[in-house]
């Protein structure tokens, strides 16, 4: 059965679901997971999760035994595709009102050995 917990970005409350598998690779892992919800603005905006459990980022807050969440709004410094490498170089994006911003929920599952999430807004 998954676990729901409750978490609070900039006077919003986000609901994070993590699923039984997840819950269990936690538990054996015994390193603090920590998850971030990008959402990045360029031509386009995309949503992003991305997991690390070898660094914490500033803002992350504690949800559960090993497992930290933080919401990280960036934006790529020009909209353009001549840029090296896979991914254009990005800047922070500082959000004067960031609650609209941040997502209503977040879910994180572990499939085929690989830590999967999604966040969304309805």
């Amino acid at each position: 059965m998954s676990a729901n917990y409750n978490v609070d970005f900039h006077g919003k409350t986000v609901e994070v679901e993590l699923s039984s598998r997840a819950q269990h690779h936690l538990a054996q892992d015994q390193k603090t997971l920590f998850v971030e919800m990008e959402l990045y603005f360029s031509c386009l905006i995309r949503k992003k999760v991305r997991f690390n459990s070898d660094r914490a980022k500033e803002n992350a807050i504690p949800v559960a035994d090993h497992l930290a969440v933080s919401f990280h709004p960036v934006m790529t410094r020009a909209c353009h595709k001549d840029y090296e490498g896979e991914a254009p170089p990005l800047t922070e994006f500082p959000i004067a009102k960031p609650a609209p911003y941040v997502p209503r929920w977040l879910k994180i599952d572990y499939k085929s050995g690989e830590w999967w999430g999604e966040f969304g807004y309805d």
